[in-house]
């Protein structure tokens, strides 16, 4: 059973504790604040690695990415082999009015094109200019942090480790073919050119 104002007790020692402490001020904008790493600010955009898949855009549970593309034909590599087609990209927006910074978009997207960028600095007066294009979602990328450096204790990644063992193996198998004529040469016969040995000149 607890006693009677034991609550409004606890609240007035919280008002006395404080009461003693000297308060600090965030001297915004002149002192910039120190963000967490994993700070979601706005939505960069690396349009090299888009493929115009439409994940993000179809993931968004707002609908605030607006995706435009067309298909190009792309010629032959090779004599006799056929012509492809891909996807152009026309436009890439935003609408950072409508978005909650789930970051769906960046999770599920399979070629690395969205990114996080800690910067949260881009209100504006009008709300038409909340959607950021492609171009100034390229801009945002100069402000994406590096990736941090990986566990000296963690696991190495698979596709990491397949690789290195595809590169050892390739390394292995051009040392035996390099080392093969080499070990042939010293078992090898003497080319015949007709004429007779010295042995068999004297007989």
């Amino acid at each position: 059973m607890p006693i009677p104002g034991s609550g409004l007790a606890k609240g007035l020692a919280v008002t006395l504790r404080t009461m003693t402490k000297r308060s600090h001020t965030a001297q915004y904008p002149d002192v910039q604040p120190e963000l967490p790493p994993r700070t979601r600010g706005v939505i960069a955009l690396f349009e090299e690695n888009c493929t115009v898949c439409m994940l993000c855009a179809r993931e968004c549970p707002d609908w605030c990415i607006y995706i435009d593309s067309h298909k190009e034909t792309v010629p032959a590599a090779t004599p006799g082999g056929r012509e492809r087609s891909r996807n152009v990209l026309d436009r890439f927006a935003i609408d950072f009015s409508l978005c909650m910074y789930c970051g769906i978009c960046i999770e599920v997207c399979p070629f690395d094109a969205l990114f996080w960028s800690p910067e949260f600095e881009y209100a504006e007066t009008d709300i038409l200019e909340l959607t950021h294009e492609r171009d100034k979602l390229r801009q945002w990328m100069w402000t994406v942090p590096a990736p941090p450096a990986l566990d000296p204790a963690a696991e190495e990644p698979k596709e990491l480790a397949a690789a290195r063992k595809a590169a050892e193996k390739a390394e292995a198998a051009a040392a035996a073919a390099a080392a093969a004529p080499d070990a042939a040469a010293p078992g090898a016969a003497a080319p015949d050119t007709g004429a007779p040995t010295p042995g068999e000149a004297d007989a």
